[in-house]
């Protein structure tokens, strides 16, 4: 193992990272390809930020010709190239990063992907570039992109647990019914709200399907506001 000198004195450059990834994402995470690959991410997201022109995204392309990075990737019977798929996939698949593909291409081959954070100023970078706002590519160069989500039995075993056989069927058949920004905005609420169920999330699909998100939306935020004016007055009318 080679050794460390330490840090040297003075002020040194910085990576800021989400007080999240030590407290959710860390204790989960199994795989070193898969931390090693996310933190080498958020170290060049902020290099690119620092320069003139700079975007929030890094490529396919970028990461195979960064030896640094392969380098460290080494593992046993996998090519360097393999062992970075690999991670990608696990960082893609946990919801760490985001990624958007040129349509039509094979990502893992053609190196077509742009890799983002699933931060807000990367999920706003991931819808800005959809709506056709900006283009990591050549200026004026048309392309067809669409974002990968993490598939429905990812987030299941996210945010409730193991998947049970018998449930399979059930979240395949959500999953054509309810658009995939759907199921995972109703897994969140339900997490967010401590029940972790599969009905719950149903349910939550069921009546956004009925009756429409921004009307539960507007429902939600009468709740909350009728709440708030029942503890301003609590003491009145305990007395």
């Amino acid at each position: 193992m080679k050794g460390f000198a330490g840090f040297p004195a003075g002020k040194q450059p910085s990576v800021p990272l989400p007080e999240l990834f030590f407290t959710e994402l860390l204790p989960e995470m199994d795989q070193l390809g898969e931390l090693k690959l996310t933190l080498h991410v958020f170290w060049l997201l902020v290099r690119w930020e620092g320069k003139k022109g700079g975007r929030p995204c890094v490529s396919y392309e970028e990461l195979t010709a960064d030896r640094r990075l392969l380098d460290g990737l080494a593992s046993p019977g996998l090519s360097p190239e393999e062992a970075l798929r690999d991670a990608l996939e696990r960082g893609v698949a946990r919801g760490t990063l985001l990624r958007v593909t040129q349509a039509g291409s094979q990502a893992s081959v053609g190196g077509s992907d742009w890799y983002f954070a699933n931060t807000e100023k990367g999920r706003q970078a991931v819808d800005d570039l959809l709506a056709g706002k900006w283009t990591p590519g050549e200026p004026g160069k048309p392309l067809l992109l669409q974002a990968h989500r993490p598939n429905i039995f990812v987030l299941y075993e996210q945010n409730i647990g193991p998947l049970a056989p018998l449930l399979a069927e059930q979240l395949q058949e959500a999953e054509k019914d309810y658009p995939a920004s759907w199921i995972e905005d109703a897994f969140k609420e339900a997490a967010e709200l401590n029940k972790r169920s599969w009905r719950y999330v149903q349910r939550i699909l069921e009546r956004w399907a009925t009756e429409g998100r921004d009307a539960t939306a507007r429902r939600g935020d009468e709740r909350e506001r009728r709440r708030s004016i029942v503890g301003e007055y609590a003491d009145y009318i305990e007395h």
